[in-house]
């Protein structure tokens, strides 16, 4: 059971009144609604339940939905049984429940029982009994029996203010007449008391055995045999106005008031705590209030509703007015609570306001208390702190990071500086500055003792170990140490008996040679956790250390046996930590306290309210899908749809019912048959999937509360394959693949005949054109050689008919030499010689030749001048041959002039014309 009083765990411990609990602020933009909110409620699933003036909300953790249900939406009152939740409105009541979708569907019980109204009733207030739902409104209460259905009206003529159920009896309250309760069904007068009359019932509770009757400005009061008497609570000592009440699970209350926020009252009676507007409520005026399954407290505003998260292990304190500024570092001591800034040395004095101590105006790195004194790193130096002001100021070395002190030497301390070391030497129980250690002058912010030496770290210069003479005045040894990996946010620091070196890529353990190694046991510990900032010691623990991660502050304790590293992280959104980089700070400030500085106020955390959260489950609201620019629809929740295929836009929306302001939900998701693959961790609760390809999927989604991850939830689904891709469109595409490929076959086959037609032709031409290039090659050959043979024939036939030339101009000139002898013998001579020259034979001879020279020029001429005589075409011939008429006469055997009568003649038979030349003429033919 949590106790209430856990809101304000460090007023015994250290007198706190500021701090509050983290408290969510939700505007009517945030949840699309109107200002007013007059009931919360939360059902089985733990989703919250706002009757709204703009309708029904519901919020699941991650989103606000706005429901209505009349043209009129005003909800004034809202309760949750089972899984339905019912709800009054104006001219109308009824329940709501959801859809295999997901989605809240309305139904009026006024329609279905057909119950008639007053004009103008609104319902006020809803309350369970036994089998009964009661809805109160100004003049009647109706009662509605969930088994039989049977309707029964409780009708006042005066207005009905208050409707209650406590200690298993109703009561309500008529104005100016007194207190009723219903037995058997019936109206009966509990008390007519004046003070029923004349003052408005708020609520009434069954507490210590008796009912308490909470008024709107006179407290609470008990009616007993003497009558009503007043019950002695804080309330009476103030004036203030209720407006709503309610008693939480510890048995304390929390009472709404109309302008003063809400008031958290103890079972005995004491204001324990008052929220209103200057303390962080958004609005002074609280008309419902709600507490949930996880003990934390709704509250509906006249303008907004606030969440307060008061079971958390943290509470807040914000300087709104940034007089603090960051917080660097903290100390309980002397029973005062300092906060060291960069503004200055703070302390809470009896006003529960933080005072700065004089002088200490600037930065301010460290609060350690050594020896019963309080040391304040400063960057003027070291103050030591007593009585709330400076006793002693040590500024002879500017800057100073930390003070430690020396082993085996209570006299002396050893400070880390701006400019190296120095020691702080007590003389007469005061802290005076001894000397500077010569031989080492790096800014020290992190050093640690072990085995005699001095190991300083320096996060950009370097890690160091020194080796410091017996007087601690300078430096005998300085060695540089290597190590494997160099990181941001180093340290180092010693646990159990093992000395460590820390940054943001690992922890390394000094080993028996000198060097450093990764530390196998720290690494396992902190291996999943990210961004992890430097590890430091926490102040007045041998073997403890803290962290932050990224949504974690880590506690590193050792096991009691093994001195083992024990992780414990605590969740938190870094958001809200918002440290400074490098200078993350918490205090430890009693057994299971701490305080965390930030940039603008610090945490408190109590270690013993951090429980680890069970059953941790995810709850998948809502499917919704849609065509490209089209209207969304949800689908069922329930079942596996096949979703047609342009309806291929679905969004997923889903939620992990915790409300804690601390701690965000952060999801993962993956969409089986798109990717197997896991997202990153995210907070968005929502995802869009868009133009997904059809088939078959299955959508998980898994989340994270703080360090517990919840289990998987899965949705299936499927989108159908585009028409196009149906089954008879695929045999379609079948058969008119295989149509087309016997095209193309058959295509191809004309194409190839044709193409081998088309060679066979190309080849039979190109055949023809080498058949005719062979016969023109060979023509010419036949023409070379028939010119070779004609120019033969014409060298034979010149020289034939030079040699019958010759031959008879010979024997002419034998016969004139012959006749012109003496000598009567010589004629037979001269008739053998004119034998010779009229013998046919060289005629023949000549004509054969000629023939070869000239085919069928005889023929020709012959064809053309059919009146030519043999001696004509001889004389033809002879003409062709280009015979002047003195070389044809002896060939002839008669005189040139004779020759020139044959010529004459010749042209008269081929009649030419006067002015053509005959040789001409012939060698045209």
């Amino acid at each position: 059971m949590y106790r209430f009083l856990f809101i304000f765990f460090f007023i015994n411990v250290v007198g706190f009144a500021q701090e509050l609990p983290p408290i969510k602020i939700f505007t009517a933009e945030d949840y699309k609604g109107q200002n007013q909110n007059w009931g919360i409620a939360q059902s089985e699933d733990n989703l919250i339940y706002v009757a709204n003036n703009g309708g029904l909300l519901e919020y699941n953790g991650e989103q606000w939905q706005l429901y209505t249900h009349i043209s009129n939406p005003i909800l004034r009152s809202v309760k949750v049984k089972d899984k339905i939740i019912y709800s009054g409105s104006f001219m109308d009541f009824g329940f709501w429940e959801k859809n295999e979708k997901g989605q809240l569907e309305y139904s009026s019980l006024v329609e279905k029982l057909s119950i008639k109204l007053k004009e103008g009733e609104e319902f006020w207030d809803v309350k369970f009994y036994q089998n009964w739902i009661l809805f109160k409104s100004n003049t009647r209460i109706y009662f509605l029996n969930t088994v039989s259905k049977e309707v029964k009206i409780i009708e006042s003529k005066e207005i009905i203010s208050g409707l209650f159920v406590s200690n298993n009896t109703i009561f309500f309250q008529k104005k100016n007449v007194g207190l009723f309760s219903v037995q058997n069904g019936e109206e009966k007068v509990f008390s007519n008391d004046a003070f029923f009359k004349d003052n408005k019932i708020i609520n009434c509770f069954y507490h210590n055995k008796e009912l308490l009757f909470l008024s709107k400005e006179k407290g609470f009061v008990t009616v007993k045999e003497t009558g009503v008497t007043q019950v002695k609570t804080d309330l009476n000592k103030h004036s203030f106005l209720i407006f709503s009440a309610i008693q939480l699970e510890d048995k304390s209350f929390l009472l709404g008031t109309i302008s003063n926020g809400i008031i958290f009252l103890s079972e005995n009676g004491e204001i324990t705590s008052t929220i209103n507007r200057k303390k962080g409520l958004s609005n002074n005026t609280a008309l419902s209030l709600f507490q949930d399954n996880s003990h934390n407290i709704w509250v509906g505003l006249d303008n907004g509703i606030n969440y307060l998260n008061v079971s958390s292990a943290f509470k807040i304190f914000e300087d709104e007015d940034g007089a603090l500024g960051t917080i660097y570092t903290s100390l309980f001591f002397d029973n005062q609570l300092y906060l060291g800034t960069n503004q200055g040395l703070f302390f809470k004095d009896k006003n529960l306001k933080f005072k700065l101590i004089e002088n200490t105006e600037g930065q301010v790195w460290f609060l350690k208390e050594i020896e019963g004194n309080l040391f304040c790193g400063h960057d003027k130096g070291t103050f030591v702190i007593k009585n709330k002001k400076i006793i002693s100021a040590i500024t002879k070395e500017l800057g100073t990071w930390n003070i430690k002190e020396v082993p085996n030497n209570k006299d002396i301390l050893i400070q880390g500086g701006y400019d190296g070391l120095s020691i702080l030497e007590k003389d007469n129980e005061s802290w005076q500055f001894k000397n500077k250690i010569d031989g080492f002058d790096i800014s020290s912010r992190f050093y640690e003792f072990y085995n005699d030496k001095l190991y300083v770290n320096h996060e950009l210069k370097g890690f160091y170990e020194l080796e410091i003479d017996e007087s601690y005045t300078k430096v005998l040894k300085k060695k540089k140490i290597n190590i494997p990996q160099i990181g941001y946010g180093s340290n180092v620091f010693s646990f159990g008996n093992d000395l460590f070196y820390s940054s943001s890529v690992g922890i390394y353990k000094k080993q028996t040679d000198g060097s450093f190694k990764v530390d196998s046991l720290f690494s396992k510990k902190i291996n999943d956790l990210e961004n992890i900032t430097t590890i430091r010691k926490l102040a007045e623990q041998k073997n403890t250390l803290y962290s932050f991660s990224n949504n974690n502050i880590l506690l590193i304790t050792s096991n009691s046996i093994s001195l083992s590293p024990q992780v414990k992280a605590i969740p938190i959104a870094g958001s809200i930590r918002n440290n400074v980089l490098g200078f993350e700070n918490l205090t430890q400030i009693s057994a299971d306290n701490y305080l965390i500085g930030t940039s603008h106020g610090y945490l408190l955390l109590n270690d013993a309210l951090v429980k680890k959260e069970k059953n941790v489950t995810i709850s998948l609201q809502h499917v919704l899908v849609n065509k490209i620019d089209g209207v969304k629809t949800a689908l069922s929740l329930t079942e596996a749809p096949v979703l047609e295929n342009k309806h291929n836009n679905i969004e997923f929306s889903y939620s992990i019912s915790k409300y804690d302001k601390m701690i965000k939900n952060e999801y993962q998701y993956r969409l089986e048959g798109l990717s197997n693959n896991w997202s990153d961790w995210t907070e968005n609760s929502s995802q869009l999937y868009e133009n997904l390809p059809y088939g078959d999927y299955v959508f998980q989604v898994r989340g994270k509360y703080g360090n517990q991850i919840a289990d998987i939830k899965s949705f299936n689904f499927s989108i159908k394959r585009p028409f196009y891709l149906s089954n008879l469109y695929i045999v379609f595409y079948v058969i008119a693949v295989l149509f087309i490929i016997v095209l193309i076959n058959i295509y191809y086959r004309r194409r190839y005949k044709l193409k081998s037609k088309s060679l066979l032709e190309k080849a039979q031409k190109e055949l023809k054109l080498k058949e005719l290039e062979s016969a023109q090659i060979i023509m010419k050959l036949n023409n070379d050689k028939l010119r070779v043979d004609i120019e033969s024939k014409s060298r034979e036939l010149a020289s034939s008919t030079m040699n019958i030339i010759k031959k008879n101009d010979f024997l002419n000139t034998i016969k004139t030499e012959l006749a012109n002898s003496e000598n009567k013998d010589i004629s037979k001579v001269v008739k053998i010689i004119d034998k010779n020259l009229n013998n046919t034979d060289d005629w023949k001879m000549f004509q054969e030749a000629f023939n070869n020279a000239d085919k069928n020029f005889l023929k020709k001429v012959k064809d053309k001048h059919t009146s030519l005589t043999p001696n004509d075409l001889r004389l033809c011939a002879y003409l062709r041959l280009n015979l002047s008429s003195k070389e044809i006469a002896p060939l002839l055997n008669i005189s040139p002039r004779s020759v020139e009568v044959k010529r004459y003649r010749l042209r008269k038979k081929m009649g030419l014309p006067h002015d053509e030349n005959l040789t001409n003429y012939i060698l045209e033919i």
